[in-house]
C-alpha cells in the first residue's frame, strides 16, 4: 500500500518502530497533493517548505517515537480555523489578505500531540453552504467523479481525506457541514457534542451551533483525533469542563444488547432509492452483530430547516458585522464611514453570504424578532426535547446522512430551498447540541457514488457512537474502497 493511503494509526506503528519518517510521510502526501489536486482543488494554501521544516524537526526531536499521539502526522485544517502566521480567508474576498496572529485551541491541541500542520483546505465561503460551490476560490470536485460537488461547507476537506492528500483534516459543522461531505465523499466525518471541542479560534458563523470535528479514513482514526482535539478551554464560554476518555479503548465492545432508534420521520418520500436500500441494509447488518432495533419518533423533525434558518441567518448576521472594512480585512474606500462599509462588505462578501446576511437581519428587526427568531428558539427547544424523549428508549440513533448521494455541480445553485434542503437530516443534530458521526455504508451503481450512515448519540456520548459506527465499519468493506483518480 502506498504510504499516502495509510490511516493514522498505520501511519503511527510505521513512524513508531522508525520504518518511515515524519519527513516521509509528509512528502508523500505533497507527492500525492501535485499529482491529484489540480483535479479536485481541495487545497487553498499549501506551504510544502514549513511542512518539511516541521517534520524535519519532530524526526530530529524523536516525538514521532516517543508515543505522542499524533507524533509525526500530517493534518490539513479548513480555512476558517486560525493558525499562527498562515492565511485565513474563510474562501471570502473580505479575508483575501487575512494573516492568523494566534492559533485556534484545537490547533494547539494539534501541536502538542505532535502533529504536522500540513494546509488549508477549501470551503463555501464563511461556511455557509452544502456545496463548496460558495468558495471565492473556486469550486472542489468530489472525488469520485469530477463532475459533482463533494459537500459543504467542509467540501476540501471531505476531498482531501478521500482522495488520500490528508491522512485526516478539521472541518466545522453548523447544519452538517463535516457530517454531509464526509457522506458525499465516502469517508468518516466526526461532528462531537457542542461544548466537547473548543471554539477559540474558529471564525465564527452561527455561535451556538458551530462545532470543530474531524475528518478521517476510519472510526478509529476518529476516535484518536477527538481523544486529541476534546478538552475544557477557558478561552470558550461553552466549553464543557467533562473529563475526556479515550475512545478508542470501548471501539472492540461490541454492539450487543444495544438498542437502535430508527426514527420514520426519516425514512421519507423522495429520499434516493439506493441511499435507502443501502442504510436499511446497513441497519439489519447492525441487527445481525446484536443490537436491538426500537422504532422511534422526532416529531418536529419537519420544522428543522426553517428553524435552522432563522436561528443560523440571525446569528451570521450579528458575527459578520465585525466584517466592516475597519480593524482587518479588505476595505474599500467611500465618501464617508457608511459608504465605506457598504462598498467594502458588497465587494467582499459573496451571493450566499449576503442572502444569510440579510435574512437574518429581517429575522431580528424590530417587530419581527418575536414572530421568527424568537418562536424558532423556542421550536429548537422541541426538538432538543425530541431527542431527549428518544433517547429515553434507545442508546443511539441511526439515519441516512443525506437524503441523496453528490450531485452535479451547478445543479442546485439557482435554487437555493433546493440546495438547503441538503442538510435536512442533519441539522438537527446540531439544533439539539447532541453528537453524530457519519460513515460509508455503500455506493450507487451507476455512476458509483458513495452513501452515509449517520449515527447519533446522547450528548457527550461520543464513545457510544464511535462504537456502534466502528463495528459496522469492521463488519463490511465499505472503509477500503477508493476513488481513482
Amino acid at each position: 500500500m502506498s504510504l499516502h493511503a495509510l490511516t493514522i494509526h498505520e501511519l503511527r506503528e510505521k513512524l513508531r518502530g522508525g520504518d518511515v519518517s515524519a519527513r516521509e510521510a509528509t512528502q508523500a502526501l505533497l507527492d500525492r497533493i501535485q499529482a491529484v489536486d489540480g483535479k479536485l482543488k481541495a487545497y487553498l494554501w499549501l506551504n510544502a517548505e514549513d511542512a518539511l521544516a516541521q517534520a524535519d524537526a519532530i524526526d530530529r526531536s524523536g516525538i514521532a517515537k516517543n508515543g505522542k499521539l499524533l507524533g509525526g502526522v500530517p493534518i490539513a485544517i479548513k480555512d476558517v480555523i486560525n493558525v499562527d502566521g498562515q492565511p485565513c480567508t474563510c474562501a471570502s474576498k473580505i479575508l483575501k489578505r487575512h494573516t492568523s496572529v494566534y492559533d485556534a485551541f484545537v490547533v494547539q491541541r494539534l501541536r502538542e500531540a505532535g502533529a504536522i500542520l500540513l494546509g488549508r483546505t477549501n470551503m463555501d465561503e464563511f461556511a455557509m453552504g452544502s456545496s463548496t460551490e460558495n468558495s471565492s476560490w473556486g469550486v472542489t470536485r468530489n472525488p469520485w467523479d469530477l463532475e459533482r460537488i463533494p459537500g459543504g461547507s467542509s467540501g476540501g476537506s471531505a476531498a482531501a481525506v478521500a482522495a488520500d492528500e490528508a491522512f485526516a483534516a478539521l472541518g466545522s459543522d453548523t447544519g452538517g457541514s463535516i457530517r454531509q461531505p464526509a457522506a458525499l465523499c465516502g469517508c468518516v466525518g466526526l461532528k462531537p457534542t457542542y461544548g466537547r471541542v473548543s471554539r477559540y479560534g474558529l471564525v465564527a458563523f452561527a455561535s451556538s451551533l458551530d462545532q470543530i470535528g474531524p475528518f478521517t479514513k476510519d472510526v478509529a482514526d476518529s476516535a484518536l483525533m477527538l481523544r486529541v482535539l476534546a478538552g475544557h478551554d477557558r478561552c470558550d464560554s461553552t466549553s464543557v469542563p467533562q473529563s475526556v476518555p479515550d475512545y478508542t479503548a470501548t471501539l472492540g465492545q461490541g454492539v450487543k444488547g444495544l438498542r437502535i432508534g430508527l426514527p420514520k420521520e426519516y425514512f421519507i418520500d423522495g429520499m434516493d432509492r439506493e441511499v435507502d436500500a443501502a442504510v436499511r441494509a446497513a441497519i439489519k447488518k447492525l441487527q445481525d452483530l446484536g443490537a436491538e432495533v426500537v422504532a422511534i419518533s422526532l416529531p418536529h423533525t419537519d420544522y428543522a430547516v426553517a428553524v435552522y434558518y432563522l436561528i443560523a441567518t440571525a446569528e451570521a448576521s450579528a458575527n459578520l458585522a465585525r466584517f466592516d472594512g475597519v480593524r482587518y480585512g479588505a476595505r474599500v474606500v467611500g465618501e464617508d464611514v457608511i459608504d465605506m462599509y457598504g462598498k467594502t462588505r458588497g465587494a467582499g462578501f459573496g451571493p450566499e453570504v449576503k442572502r444569510r446576511i440579510i435574512l437574518g437581519t429581517y429575522a431580528l428587526s424590530a417587530g419581527y424578532y418575536d414572530a421568527y427568531y424568537l418562536r424558532a428558539q423556542k421550536v429548537r427547544t422541541l426538538i432538543r426535547q425530541d431527542f431527549e424523549k428518544a433517547f429515553e428508549n434507545c442508546d443511539v440513533i441511526v439515519t441516512p446522512t443525506s437524503p441523496e448521494v453528490a450531485f452535479r455541480i451547478g445543479e442546485k445553485t439557482d435554487d437555493p430551498l433546493k440546495m438547503y434542503l441538503s442538510d435536512i437530516f442533519t441539522i438537527s443534530v446540531n439544533l439539539a447540541g447532541i453528537c453524530g458521526v457519519s460513515l460509508p455504508c455503500g455506493f450507487t451503481k451507476s455512476p458509483r457514488l458513495p452513501i452515509g450512515l449517520q449515527v447519533l448519540g446522547k450528548p457527550f456520548d461520543e464513545e457510544t457512537v464511535l462504537r456502534v459506527a466502528h463495528m459496522y465499519e469492521q463488519a463490511t468493506e465499505w472503509r477500503k474502497q477508493r476513488p481513482s483518480l
